[in-house]
């Protein structure tokens, strides 16, 4: 039974990580007052390029640099369309999550002879392995991009609570027009809040293929950045309330491969919609008193009112 529930935690975290950074690049973007629907194709993109990284270079961390790079050069394309072209930001990331998994597969088969799968390639290392340590604690497998997720999460919170960059940051996201008035460029600040959200969401798709699956596939990043943004709105726009809600989704997930070991007679395909039936069942029932900041989504024109 104990070994069972840290298996379950195990999972839950590993599940999480893709979530907590694509959830953290959804706080930052949108707390800028930039809405970044494109999250999904960003990990996707992160999902691949952290593959190709490490099948060329043989380390890990070069795949998670690479990652990084890919969806932060992505999300530039955002922030160029709906942040200096003044573009409609939902149509933008629409764009782009239609555009990065043809990409992705198209680099995919062009890298690998046409195939539609990466090879395994080389993973992220491990904080606890499974079976290092004694007794039911031998079922305890954290992956360090868990451990890198939280810190995202502790950096972000700092920086938007704590710092005056983050003063910054919020003040866009809610009243631009005062905050352009006191001297902050606008533009400026949600344009490199939109790239390193990108970076985050690349961060997030490698962690999926550098730690969990050890390679890319087409459904690799499954709707996951979606869940992510659903997290967003059901932490209420903030880092530790959007962590929490991917522990709740990692956990759905666990759930699923828990349940699918053959041990309840749950169809499959049942099994399979349960992380999304519950992002719909929290959008539905929880988040009614989540408020978004007030010029999320809204372009700025400098020397509107």
């Amino acid at each position: 039974m104990i070994g069972s529930l840290v298996m379950l935690i195990s999972i839950t975290l590993m599940y999480s990580t893709p979530f907590v950074f694509g959830g953290m690049a959804g706080v930052i973007s949108e707390r800028s007052g930039v809405t970044n629907i494109g999250i999904e194709g960003m990990m996707t993109i992160g999902a691949f390029a952290g593959v190709a990284g490490s099948f060329l270079s043989g380390n890990p961390w070069v795949g998670l640099l690479t990652a990084g790079v890919a969806g932060g050069l992505v999300a530039t394309l955002h922030a160029i369309a709906s942040v200096l072209l003044v573009g409609d930001q939902t149509v933008s990331g629409v764009a782009i999550n239609l555009f990065a998994p043809g990409f992705a597969l198209f680099g995919c088969r062009m890298l690998f002879d046409g195939a539609a799968m990466s090879p395994i390639v080389p993973k992220l290392p491990k904080l606890i392995s499974s079976g290092s340590l004694p007794g039911a604690l031998g079922n305890l497998d954290i992956d360090v991009t868990v451990l890198l997720g939280l810190i995202c999460c502790v950096v972000l919170w700092f920086v938007l609570y704590k710092t005056k960059w983050g003063l910054r940051i919020r003040s866009v996201g809610e009243h631009p027009a005062a905050a352009d008035t006191l001297g902050i460029n606008v533009s400026a600040t949600r344009f490199i809040c939109v790239v390193i959200s990108g970076v985050l969401a690349g961060f997030g798709g490698a962690s999926m293929t550098l730690a969990i699956i050890s390679q890319f596939t087409q459904t690799a990043i499954a709707g996951q950045g979606f869940i992510a943004l659903a997290a967003v709105i059901f932490g209420k726009w903030t880092p530790h309330g959007t962590y929490g809600a991917c522990m709740l989704f990692g956990f759905t997930q666990a759930l699923v491969i828990m349940l699918g070991g053959g041990v309840f007679p749950i169809p499959s395909q049942i099994l399979a919609m349960l992380p999304y039936v519950m992002t719909i069942a929290v959008l539905v029932f929880f988040v009614g008193g989540s408020v978004a900041p007030k010029a999320d989504g809204v372009p700025y024109i400098k020397g509107s009112r």
